[in-house]
């Protein structure tokens, strides 16, 4: 099992000019490793949807990447999404599922299958071209520069330790500066910042 942080610094430590949308647990640790203008912390009460608004943004910016940090609870809440998104056929788009087989921030409930359920073959059986699972830290840095280059969709999901992150508050005194303010103010953020280029 990978920690949250060896999850996400590499691929931090890789972004470039990506639109990276993260949902539910890991948008504070995004938050805390990324201050890029295309981020866009997709939370609050749209659980289940992240991967739908990234495969929107990945449609409508061909020439650009775009990485999906979902949970497998929100997985879990859009699987029909798996095969909207393999016969979208985005090059452009990467899905990540972080599976602690856990609904982190309300408490670390266990997800319905936890532990039995194989994102990984579902994806191959909705049609990804590419799809992989990790739950190694090294194997998965070894192998992260090929995958950030493949053609996509891609879909890769990293078995994590259980973490103890709270529920985003968007207030201003939240310390993660792209939690603040509604989600409707993020996208805004994100749309102008598409549009300056």
């Amino acid at each position: 099992m990978l920690t949250q942080h060896a999850f996400l610094s590499p691929l931090a430590s890789r972004r470039t000019d990506q639109v990276v949308v993260s949902t539910m647990s890991l948008v504070r640790a995004w938050g805390r490793l990324s201050k890029h203008e295309l981020d866009f912390a997709f939370a609050d009460s749209a659980m289940g949807h992240a991967q739908s608004l990234a495969l929107g943004i990945a449609l409508a910016q061909p020439q650009r990447r775009v990485l999906c940090l979902n949970g497998d609870g929100s997985m879990l809440m859009s699987l029909g999404s798996l095969v909207t998104i393999a016969q979208s056929r985005a090059r452009n788009l990467l899905l990540f599922v972080a599976q602690n087989n856990t609904y982190e921030v309300t408490g670390n409930q266990n997800i319905p299958g936890a532990g039995a359920v194989d994102f990984h073959e579902i994806a191959l059986a909705c049609g990804f071209p590419h799809a992989f699972h990790f739950n190694d830290a090294r194997e998965y840095e070894s192998h992260l520069d090929k995958i950030l280059h493949l053609q996509g969709p891609v879909f890769i999901s990293i078995r994590l330790e259980p973490g103890a992150e709270p529920p985003p508050n968007r207030k201003q005194s939240e310390d993660t500066p792209y939690l603040r303010g509604s989600i409707a103010d993020s996208a805004h953020r994100l749309r102008a910042a598409l549009s300056s280029e």
